[in-house]
């Protein structure tokens, strides 16, 4: 843990703007306000991007965009379809007042919600290659990223707690058989989506949801994929496990 939060405060140190990385599925849970509080009282600029935003409704990701807005500037981004690259390196032009060298710029964000992509989607066809920066802690990589702009990629700078098993499951940084409780990440994913937008579930899984009640929900989605034990009863760790490989290979669109 201290380790990390040295790793962060070099970092801020070091940069001229810091990014934090959410996940556009779930950006209040993999936002680190912690961070955004260091990065805060450094008086440096921060812009939140949110990755992976061909996974979600455009509705859904401009009302994410329009309430991170007021916290900082907020651009989405999809690596997969090249999409929100060019916004983010004029957001980047935009806020830095910087003249005559590189503008070095700091990634921040948990494991898995895309730091590594958003940064070679920007790079783009300019991407050299990457090299340890000199003094800074082992894992710290400097990727130039075409004219003027520097990355510090900082891969997987901010642990999870003991306790993060649910935020784990969500991002993919373990896979449904290898969770501690597969039955009770996937209740909070089915939560998630109900919050947001049932119809998602009901249209991937064809049930009906009259009730935001997750039990319930994994039990219609239990019976619908006859995910049956011996006697009838729904086999809640085996839908369980699907539910959380649904998500994590970005079959839902919420």
């Amino acid at each position: 843990m201290a380790s990390y939060k040295l790793m962060v405060k070099d970092v801020i140190k070091q940069a001229d703007i810091l990014l934090e990385v959410v996940d556009a599925r779930f950006p209040d849970e993999t936002r680190n306000l912690e961070v955004e509080r260091d990065v805060k009282r450094s008086g440096k600029p921060l812009i939140i991007v949110l990755s992976k935003c061909d996974l979600v409704s455009k509705e859904t990701l401009q009302k994410a965009k329009s309430r991170l807005s007021k916290v900082a500037p907020t651009v989405f981004v999809s690596s997969k379809e090249r999409y929100g690259t060019t916004m983010l390196r004029h957001k980047i032009l935009e806020i830095a007042d910087i003249q005559g060298r590189n503008i070095l710029i700091g990634s921040l964000g948990y494991p898995n919600t895309g730091k590594s992509s958003v940064i070679n989607g920007v790079a783009g066809k300019n991407k050299a290659g990457t090299s340890s920066i000199s003094g800074h802690t082992k894992g710290v990589q400097i990727v130039k990223a075409g004219s003027r702009i520097v990355f510090i990629d900082t891969p997987g700078v901010i642990p999870f707690g003991d306790n993060d098993e649910y935020r784990q499951g969500l991002l993919g940084v373990k896979d449904a058989t290898h969770l501690n409780d597969p039955i009770g990440v996937a209740m909070k994913i089915i939560a998630h989506i109900c919050d947001n937008n049932k119809s998602v579930l009901e249209e991937f899984y064809n049930i009906e949801i009259k009730e935001n009640n997750p039990e319930k929900v994994l039990e219609l989605i239990g019976l619908k994929g006859n995910c049956l034990k011996k006697g009838g009863e729904v086999d809640e760790m085996r839908i369980a496990i699907k539910i959380i490989n649904d998500w994590q290979r970005g079959k839902m669109l919420i």
